[in-house]
């Protein structure tokens, strides 16, 4: 099973008027280019532990690019990870989101969860009725980044299987 990992919002939170964003030291020696990502402390190294254990093959799915394995990979313990490289086309017309035609392709077939923070009905549609497996797109709130809850949806839906949900 895939796991397509968006970093703004569900790794990063951002955006919350009321919330003082705790700050993060992942104990471990960055690479130089690190320096060059100012929010990096509000990730939660834990995270990266949290993600592995839900046993699907991580993807980043971000316009962070390569940025994600060499900034935030070693802040989450986690080995360099596959890299959706994103076309260079248009935006899709209507509601769907940039990455939703891109992400299907990618995923070629096989079962897959999408956390982003942008995600909304029409992928949920255009993914069900363009692909042949079971798909969990999953929006997280980018005020808080991924929670309890989050994981805990994540995990149910793992557990089923992925069988009928969406």
């Amino acid at each position: 099973m895939l796991l397509f990992l968006d970093v703004d919002g569900p790794l990063i939170p951002f955006g919350a008027a009321d919330r003082a964003y705790p700050v993060y030291d992942s104990g471990c020696a960055l690479p130089p280019d690190a320096a060059g990502h100012p929010l990096l402390n509000r990730v939660d190294p834990a995270l990266g532990r949290r993600l592995a254990a839900l046993g699907c093959e991580l993807v980043w799915a971000t316009t962070w690019m390569q940025d994600a394995n060499s900034c935030l990979a070693p802040w989450l313990g986690l080995p360099p990870l596959p890299v959706v490289e994103w076309p260079d086309e248009d935006e899709p017309p209507g509601l769907l989101h940039w990455k939703t035609r891109p992400l299907v392709a990618w995923a070629a077939g096989r079962p897959f969860v999408w956390v982003d923070d942008e995600l909304t009905e029409a992928d949920r549609a255009w993914v069900a009725a363009h692909h042949p497996e079971p798909a969990l797109l999953h929006r997280v709130d980018h005020r808080y980044g991924l929670t309890d809850a989050d994981f805990t949806t994540l995990r149910e839906w793992l557990v089923r299987g992925g069988c009928g949900a969406s």
